[in-house]
């Protein structure tokens, strides 16, 4: 596939990204963007400690190699008018968490045809601001469609807007954001995926730890720093809790409306 091929959509995305980036005027620093691939298509297993990820990500692998990723994201986000337009305006791909063949089948045939597919293995966004554990997909994909699987820390995006957490209008400004893309994985379909998997999770912790280690802002006593290094995030049992609870929550309100509905007909 032609990195520069005319999308409108995308392109004019992108620059909306770059001038809302600019204007919070974001330091970003970027290590291993040579391990990019400037051809052919690649699973790009990226951290998810922040709602924004997937589009500072895109940023600097625009920046660097001129490349759109379509990512893979929960469908419910498809379902809004404005967004979901968007999304599939820029050929994302939505994943029915309770029945995702079809989206595994189309992320298959869009790296085969040589595109850049970004998934968030941990599947949802970890509030303890560490990595919490993966799921296989990101590996089976690289597998079955013979693609390199590359590994992608993120520190700093999450201070821009997370989970949990309301980020005032001015604590955005001058953040630094650090990205640090490993070297990539070969997968072969013979490999088993669940040891791939510890592999990439293994692999981008270390690339984690080591943004964090270099991070020019010291998180001591800071909400987006994870409480082991000195933060005040919530411990990664504390984040499942409450996910747990907002899952619990949800169902309910979920039955509730049911109900009502029923109640009316």
């Amino acid at each position: 596939m032609t990195a520069r091929t005319t999308e409108p959509l995308y392109d004019t995305a992108i620059l909306a990204g770059r001038g809302l980036f600019g204007f919070w005027r974001l330091k970003p620093r970027t290590t291993g963007a040579h391990h990019i691939p400037a051809t052919g298509g690649a699973v790009i297993a990226m951290t998810h400690f922040g709602y924004l990820e997937f589009a500072l990500v895109e940023w600097t692998t625009w920046m660097h190699r001129k490349r759109r990723i379509r990512f893979m994201a929960k469908q419910e986000v498809f379902h809004k008018p404005l967004v979901g337009s968007v999304m599939r305006g820029m050929r994302h791909i939505p994943v029915d968490m309770a029945a995702g063949s079809s989206a595994y089948t189309e992320a298959v045939a869009a790296l085969r045809r040589g595109e850049l597919i970004g998934v968030f293995p941990e599947a949802g966004v970890s509030a303890s601001f560490t990595v919490r554990e993966f799921k296989t997909g990101a590996a089976r994909l690289a597998a079955e469609a013979g693609v390199p699987l590359l590994p992608v820390g993120v520190w700093g995006g999450h201070r821009l807007l997370t989970k949990n957490h309301r980020v005032g209008f001015r604590e955005r400004f001058g953040v630094p954001v650090h990205f640090a893309f490993g070297r990539p994985l070969t997968v072969s379909p013979t490999d088993d995926a669940k040891a791939v998997t510890a592999t990439l999770r293994d692999t981008i912790v270390a690339l984690v730890e080591g943004l964090q280690a270099r991070y020019p802002v010291d998180g001591t006593g800071q909400w987006w720093q994870p409480r082991h290094l000195g933060g005040t995030a919530p411990t990664p049992g504390e984040a499942a809790a409450a996910d747990e609870a907002r899952r619990v929550r949800r169902e309910a309100e979920a039955a509730a409306r049911a109900s009502r509905t029923a109640a009316h007909r």
